[in-house]
C-alpha cells in the first residue's frame, strides 16, 4: 500500500495536454487496480468521486471511456448525498480545499464509512495543515490507501492550448472596485496555481516572462491594473519553485524556453475582427454550445428529421485537416473529398449505378464495403452541410465586402472616408457595425475625442450602449515607450496625429486566399520571443540572467499599484505588415480518405523539436491565436502552447450586457465612472 505522506509524484510525457491528463489518469488508476486485486486476479470496480473543478478538468481531458477502461464503474459529485458503498473502493480526485476534505474525513470516518478505501489525488499541492488533518483521524487514516497531488488543475482545450477557466478575469482584474476587492487576490493565486500545475505535469522549468508595467525606467508611477501581468508573474514562479523540493525528479534547472505572461490589451483587435479560417467561422457565425453542432439528420423511422449532437474536436480528422484552412479553401477540399470519396468506395460506385440489378458479387461487396461508407459519408456530409451555412451567412450578410474594409482599416489601407462610404452603401446588422467601428476606434483613437465621431456612429445605427463601448476603446492601452521601436507590436493610443504607414511583404510568403492578410500581434511577439528580440524595456524576466534583479523588481513592482499620470505615445496607423499566412496554401489531396496518419506524424515530431514556447494571455484569447500557435510549431520548430484565462468568441467580447462592468485598461487619466466593458 502507498503510505498516506502527501508524496508528491507525476509522470512527464512528451505531448501538451489531453496526453498528459489521459496518461495521469490511466497511472492512477493503474496504481490502485495493483493494490485492489481481488483473489481472483481482476481489477476491483472502483468509484471516481470529483469536485466542480476536477470535474471540468477531467471532462476537458479526457472521455468517461478512457477511464471506465480503468475499471470505473460510477463517478459521483463530493458534495451530493452518495449512497453508501462499502464493499468497493473509491477514488477522489479532488481540490485540496478544507471543504473538500472534511467531506473526506466525513465519507471515511467512523464505523461505518461510505467505501471500502480511498484513494486520494488533490488537483494541486496541499497544505501541511491539511495533511496533519487528516493524518489525525485514526480511523481514516487506516483506510487511504493513497494521498498524493496530481497537480493537474488545467483545462486542456486543444494539444497545443489549456485555459484557467476565468471567464470573468477582465472584471475581476481591471474592473471598477478591482484594486480594493479580495477577489483580485483570490483570482490571481487561483491561476497561478493552475498555470504551475502545466508544469508539474510535464515536469518543466520555465524562464517566466512578463510584460512590464511602464513608466518604471523614469520612475513615473503606475496603476494597479499595469501590474497584474506582473503580479501573475511572481506567483506563478513563487509556485513553480516550490515544486523543486516537493516534486520528485523535478528539474532543478530551467528546462524550456521560456513562459511569458502578457494581458489582453497587447491586441484588441484580434478578439472582434471577422476571422477567415473554418475553425474561426464555426465558433463566429454558428451557434454552437463550446465545441458543439447540433444538425438534423434523417431520422431511421422516416418521421421527423433527428436532431444529433456532434462535437468539432480533435478526435474529428476532418476538423484537423481543415481547422485552420480558409473557409474557401475548406469548402474546396471538402467537394475533392466527396469526389473522390465517391470514385473509390464501392458502396458509392454501386449506389451511383443505374437501376439494373445488382449480381451476388455486387450485393457482397456493397455489405462489406457499406458500414466504412456510413461512418466515412457520416463525417463528410457534416462539414459539407457546415461550410455550406457558412457560405450562405457570408454572402446573405456580405461580410467578403465588410471583411476587407476590416483588414484595410488595419493595414492603414483605409480611412474615415472608406468608413463613410461602406456605411452609407450598407444596412449591416447592428453587431457587425459594431465589431467596424471598435476597430475603427482602435487604429483611429484621436478620432474619437470628444464628439468627434458621433455622426460616423450615429450612421452605423448604433445604440448608445454600443457607442459608449466604442468611445472607450481608447482605455485599452498597449505598452507605452518613448521610443519607436522598429516593428512595434503593441497597441499605441494618443490624442496627437499619426502618419499612414504599411509593413513590406515579408519575403517567400504568397498571397493565396482573399482576406488572410490579418494575423493576431502574438504572431510577432512569439517570433522576437524565439529569437530573443523582445524589448528590454518592455519585457522582463523573472529568472533569467540577471535573476536577482529581475525577480527582486517584480517583487517590488508586484507589492505597489497607484495612479499613473498620462503620458503620450505616438506609432502608425498600419498595425500589421502585409503578409499571407504559408498555413492556408494548398496541399496535397488525401485521395479522399480520412486517415489521420499524418496527425500522429506531426504529434511524433515534438519529440525531434527543441524547447517549448509558453504565452498567457490574460483576459481572454481567441480562435485566431491559438491557430497561430500551431502554425509557429511548424515554422519555428518549437511546441508553442497557448494559456488563457478563457477562449472567447467575438460574441461573447463586444455583448451589450456585459459592458456595464467598467474596464479601465491601463487607463491615464480615466474617470472610474466610464463604462468600457
Amino acid at each position: 500500500m502507498h503510505p498516506p505522506t502527501g508524496e508528491r509524484e507525476e509522470e512527464s510525457t512528451t505531448t501538451f495536454a489531453k496526453p498528459v491528463a489521459i496518461d495521469y489518469y490511466t497511472k492512477c488508476f493503474k496504481l490502485q487496480n495493483q493494490e485492489t486485486q481481488d483473489h481472483h486476479g481482476s481489477f476491483s470496480i472502483q468509484v471516481l468521486i470529483m469536485d466542480k473543478v476536477t470535474v471540468k478538468v477531467m471532462s476537458h481531458s479526457c472521455k468517461m471511456a478512457d477511464i471506465t477502461d480503468q475499471g470505473v464503474s460510477l463517478d459521483e459529485d463530493l458534495y451530493r448525498r452518495r449512497q453508501p458503498l462499502p464493499s468497493l473502493d473509491a477514488i477522489y480526485f479532488i481540490k485540496p480545499t478544507k471543504e473538500n476534505v472534511i467531506l473526506l474525513l466525513s465519507d471515511m470516518s467512523g464505523r461505518e464509512p461510505l467505501y471500502r478505501k480511498a484513494y486520494v489525488y488533490f488537483s494541486s499541492s496541499i497544505s501541511k495543515d491539511l495533511v496533519s488533518r487528516i493524518k489525525r483521524d485514526s480511523s481514516v487514516l487506516r483506510r487511504i490507501g493513497a494521498l498524493r497531488e496530481m497537480n493537474l488543475e488545467y483545462f486542456s482545450i486543444d494539444s497545443q492550448g489549456f485555459i484557467t477557466d476565468h471567464v470573468n478575469a477582465l472584471e475581476e482584474l481591471f474592473g471598477q472596485d478591482a484594486e480594493t476587492s479580495h477577489r483580485v487576490d483570490m483570482c490571481l493565486n487561483t491561476m497561478a496555481k493552475r498555470i504551475a500545475t502545466v508544469f508539474a505535469s510535464l515536469k518543466e522549468f520555465p524562464y517566466v516572462w512578463y510584460r512590464t508595467a511602464r513608466g518604471l525606467e523614469d520612475a513615473t508611477t503606475v496603476t494597479f491594473r499595469e501590474l497584474i501581468p506582473t503580479k501573475l508573474a511572481a506567483a506563478v514562479w513563487d509556485n513553480i519553485s516550490s515544486y523543486k523540493s516537493s516534486i520528485r525528479n523535478f528539474p532543478q534547472t530551467e528546462t524550456c524556453e521560456l513562459l511569458l505572461i502578457v494581458d489582453r490589451s497587447v491586441d484588441q483587435i484580434a478578439p472582434i475582427i471577422h476571422e477567415w479560417t473554418y475553425d474561426a467561422m464555426c465558433h463566429d457565425l454558428l451557434e454552437l454550445e463550446g465545441t458543439k453542432y447540433v444538425h438534423e439528420v434523417p431520422s431511421k423511422s422516416g418521421g421527423q428529421p433527428d436532431r444529433k449532437e456532434v462535437l468539432l474536436e480533435d478526435h474529428d480528422p476532418i476538423w484537423l485537416q481543415l481547422r485552420h484552412t480558409h473557409i474557401a479553401e475548406a469548402s474546396e477540399r471538402l467537394h475533392e473529398k466527396m469526389m473522390s470519396f465517391a470514385s473509390k468506395n464501392k458502396a458509392a460506385q454501386l449506389q451511383q449505378r443505374d437501376g439494373s440489378a445488382l449480381s451476388t458479387r455486387d450485393l457482397q461487396k456493397l455489405v462489406q464495403s457499406l458500414p466504412e461508407y456510413n461512418a466515412q459519408m457520416e463525417k463528410l456530409s457534416l462539414h459539407v452541410e457546415i461550410a455550406g451555412k457558412l457560405n450562405k451567412i457570408i454572402k446573405d450578410e456580405g461580410l467578403q465586402e465588410l471583411g476587407q474594409l476590416e483588414q484595410d482599416l488595419v493595414f492603414g489601407d483605409a480611412g474615415t472616408k472608406e468608413m463613410i462610404n461602406y456605411l452609407r452603401r450598407k444596412e449591416d446588422k447592428s453587431e457587425n457595425n459594431l465589431r467596424l467601428m471598435m476597430i475603427y476606434a482602435a487604429v483611429y483613437p484621436e478620432k474619437f475625442e470628444g464628439d468627434k465621431a458621433s455622426k460616423l456612429m450615429q450612421l452605423a445605427k448604433l445604440s448608445d450602449a454600443e457607442m459608449k463601448v466604442v468611445k472607450n476603446m481608447k482605455f485599452i492601452e498597449g505598452y507605452n515607450s518613448k521610443k519607436d521601436l522598429k516593428g512595434a507590436f503593441s497597441l499605441f493610443f494618443s490624442s496627437g496625429k499619426r502618419k499612414h504607414s504599411t509593413r513590406k511583404d515579408r519575403p517567400g510568403e504568397e498571397e493565396t486566399w482573399a482576406l488572410l492578410r490579418f494575423y493576431p500581434m502574438i504572431e510577432e511577439l512569439i517570433e522576437k520571443l524565439s529569437t530573443r528580440e523582445l524589448p528590454k524595456d518592455e519585457y522582463q524576466c523573472m529568472n533569467g540572467p540577471s535573476t536577482s534583479s529581475h525577480g527582486s523588481q517584480a517583487k517590488t513592482e508586484a507589492s505597489s499599484a497607484t495612479s499613473v499620470q498620462a503620458v503620450q505615445s505616438t506609432g502608425p496607423h498600419s498595425m500589421r505588415s502585409r503578409r499571407t499566412p504559408s498555413w492556408a496554401r494548398s496541399r496535397s489531396s488525401d485521395g479522399g480518405y480520412l486517415s489521420d496518419s499524418s496527425l500522429k506524424s506531426e504529434s511524433s515530431d515534438f519529440k525531434k523539436m527543441g524547447q517549448r514556447i509558453f504565452i498567457f494571455i490574460i483576459g481572454g484569447a481567441t480562435r485566431s491565436e491559438l491557430r497561430v500557435c500551431h502554425k509557429l510549431t511548424s515554422k519555428l520548430r518549437r511546441e508553442v502552447v497557448l494559456g488563457t484565462t478563457s477562449i472567447d468568441n467575438p460574441d461573447n467580447y463586444i455583448k451589450v450586457k456585459d459592458c456595464i462592468s467598467l474596464i479601465c485598461w491601463h487607463s491615464a487619466g480615466a474617470s472610474f465612472k466610464d463604462v468600457f466593458y
